[in-house]
């Protein structure tokens, strides 16, 4: 069972996951709310190993229906409320489904496996914000203190902990990684460089916090999918990873740079989409700099990111550039009716 498999990570992660391994029955289990979108994965959702199962992960009781109706030997959890902005205005939606989903399905799971807990699996998806903030030099490792500084990065902290609580109380095998900053294709665009790439489009302000000067490790969303494959399948019990792309940017650095790309790839003049961008009020409680050490991953699993961020932004602004239907559709919100018109009727 994938949660939150119709998200922007998750749908990449089921969508390796359902390619890569033609004997996994991959269950995505997502609630669909806001940034939960089934045409994310329109080119899987006929593969023979893939069922998708509409639920809410705070919902005990269905959880435990599915584990009895497909039997699961691992889960791995993706499904969280994510938007910094959107946890300062409703914090306690994040507790609900962050924390107390978190904890329900750890609950089920337990509850499932505590009789035979070989060859199952637990895995939690983090961020690298349960780190908190660092000063201009340093790296979060696995070692580092947890200091969340937002209501989101501190709902992530709490599940993070009750993650690691199941395994030394209870022996539940899991696995944790904390990962920097995604992009890619299928971002829901209130995120940064979704929103940018759109409003460039459009011609509308580019508003950036601040002065642009905070700091983010950014990673390419399929090279994310890729060390959860690697963590899944050969991962140590019990230990946490986290997962980077070696890869800082001011947010000011990185809109120039989206700008360029944008000015190239719509035949702008070099400079017209900069002229856009409009300083606003700073973020409540914002993290000036995280930098994840990925070196842990890569000494003992092997991993490393693929792409460098230049060549991963190009990539992005190319999907988002061609696929101008889905943009359309998650702006205006027709894509929340995709699972009516797909599954309600079967």
């Amino acid at each position: 069972m994938i949660t939150g498999g119709a998200g922007f990570i998750g749908s990449h992660v089921v969508r390796l996951f359902v390619n890569k391994y033609p004997e996994y029955l991959v269950v995505n289990l997502d609630a669909l709310t806001y940034a939960g979108n089934l045409e994310n994965l329109r080119d899987i959702e006929s593969a023979p190993n893939y069922v998708f199962e509409k639920a809410d992960i705070t919902d005990q009781k269905t959880i435990s229906q599915l584990f009895e109706k497909y039997e699961f030997d691992a889960v791995i959890h993706l499904a969280a409320e994510s938007h910094v902005d959107r946890s300062i205005i409703d914090p306690l939606a994040f507790v609900k489904t962050n924390v107390l989903g978190t904890a329900s399905l750890l609950n089920v799971s337990l509850g499932f496996w505590k009789k035979n807990m070989n060859d199952k699996l637990f895995y939690h998806v983090s961020t690298d914000e349960v780190y908190g903030s660092l000063g201009e030099k340093g790296f979060f490792t696995e070692t580092t203190a947890y200091d969340p500084r937002s209501p989101y990065s501190a709902s992530k902290a709490s599940s993070d902990h009750f993650v690691m609580a199941y395994y030394h109380t209870y022996g539940l095998p899991v696995v944790l990684s904390n990962c920097s900053n995604n992009y890619g294709s299928h971002h829901f665009p209130e995120k940064l460089i979704p929103l940018l790439i759109n409003n460039i489009k459009k011609n509308k302000p580019l508003p950036i916090y601040g002065k642009g000067e905070n700091i983010r490790d950014w990673l390419w969303v399929n090279d994310h999918a890729r060390a959860i494959d690697t963590i899944f399948h050969t991962g140590k019990k019990g230990e946490k990873y986290n997962i980077g792309g070696f890869n800082e940017w001011k947010n000011i650095d990185l809109v120039h740079l989206l700008c360029r790309i944008m000015d190239k790839k719509l035949g702008r003049k070099e400079g017209d989409s900069a002229k856009l961008i409009t300083f606003v009020k700073d973020r409540a409680g914002h993290d000036m700099r995280y930098a994840i050490d990925a070196s842990k991953l890569n000494k003992e699993l092997g991993w490393k990111p693929s792409l460098q961020f230049e060549e991963g932004l190009e990539k992005t602004v190319d999907w988002y550039l061609a696929n101008e239907e889905w943009i359309d559709h998650v702006t205006s919100g027709n894509y929340q009716h995709y699972y009516d018109q797909q599954y309600e009727k079967r």
